[in-house]
């Protein structure tokens, strides 16, 4: 099953997807993806019809803007994708300056979409000001229009008439979920430690999210967080804390890069938590959750 990608974005969870959604309860009514990112969780629940809507939520107001092009008015901003790209031709790394300037000011989708298909590995980069920073790779000139118009229409296919699409703090998003809703959150969480950092307009702190999970267990909310995890036995990020009640759950997410640049084998892990009421949700069900690893099969949607 093809699942569209129209967000290209540094650490997207779109090759652990199927992992995670193994994990989900038999019915959902809305899931809700407070850090929503790419989205790539939501719109692979969406493809195998997980649950009946869903809520993408992102403190990042422009990010936020181009999802509601995608899901809106795809077409639209296909064209407006393919007019910016196409205006690139002679000098590829002025025009980049110039639409990243532009976006700084106006924070137009089409420009935004633009430079995440440009920039140093789709790893977007903010100053101290909030402005996008990140440099163009010089070796690529970017998806080409079809490809992206193909990812855009397709992601609109799975998600427009059922997905509530806001920019607000977090805690506001999960803060209305109900005991039939499963809430995915993928926070940032190797800048817990300080508010500040290049990869976000805005950090999380950790005690601030542990705050924040205890009240959705104080309320009963299925929820599962991507936080923590490990390349070989190096430890990236803080554990969260045992009083939570959590299920801990390592996913394997391949072999370091980095590792491998070193000339060394490292296999990195993926820490997933899966919240005290999902764990009675999913016991209470006669459907086991391993029954998403099997028949279906996720990939990539090349255009």
């Amino acid at each position: 099953m093809k699942v569209p990608h129209p967000i290209p974005y540094q650490g997207s969870k779109r090759h652990l997807a199927l992992q995670i959604l193994a994990h989900f309860p038999q019915s959902i009514d809305t899931l809700i993806e407070p850090f929503a990112g790419s989205g790539a969780v939501t719109l692979a629940a969406a493809a195998l019809g997980l649950a009946r809507r869903f809520h993408l939520n992102d403190l990042n107001e422009p990010l936020m803007a181009l999802w509601r092009g995608i899901v809106e008015e795809p077409l639209a901003l296909a064209r407006q994708y393919e007019i910016v790209w196409r205006a690139q031709s002679g000098d590829p790394r002025g025009h980049y300056d110039t639409i990243r300037d532009a976006f700084n000011r106006t924070h137009r989708p089409d420009h935004f979409l633009y430079l995440l298909a440009r920039c140093v590995k789709a790893a977007v980069r903010y100053n101290a000001k909030g402005e996008f920073n990140q440099s163009p790779d010089h070796r690529r000139m970017g998806a080409f229009p079809e490809t992206v118009r193909q990812q855009i229409v397709g992601a609109s296919s799975l998600l427009k008439g059922r997905t509530k699409l806001e920019a607000e703090d977090y805690r506001s998003a999960v803060g209305r979920a109900g005991a039939d809703d499963l809430i995915y959150l993928d926070p940032p969480y190797q800048g817990v430690c300080r508010e500040r950092d290049s990869r976000y307009v805005k950090g999380v702190l950790f005690e601030e999210l542990v705050e924040a999970l205890a009240a959705l267990n104080a309320r009963d909310i299925s929820y599962i967080v991507s936080y923590d995890g490990r390349t070989g036995v190096k430890v990236h990020g803080r554990s969260l804390p045992r009083d939570l009640r959590l299920t801990r759950i390592e996913l394997e997410a391949g072999r370091s890069p980095q590792a491998t640049l070193l000339g060394r084998t490292a296999v990195t892990y993926e820490s997933l938590y899966l919240s005290p009421a999902l764990n009675e949700r999913l016991r209470l069900s006669s459907d086991s959750p391993r029954r998403r690893e099997q028949p279906v099969a996720l990939r990539e949607d090349a255009g």
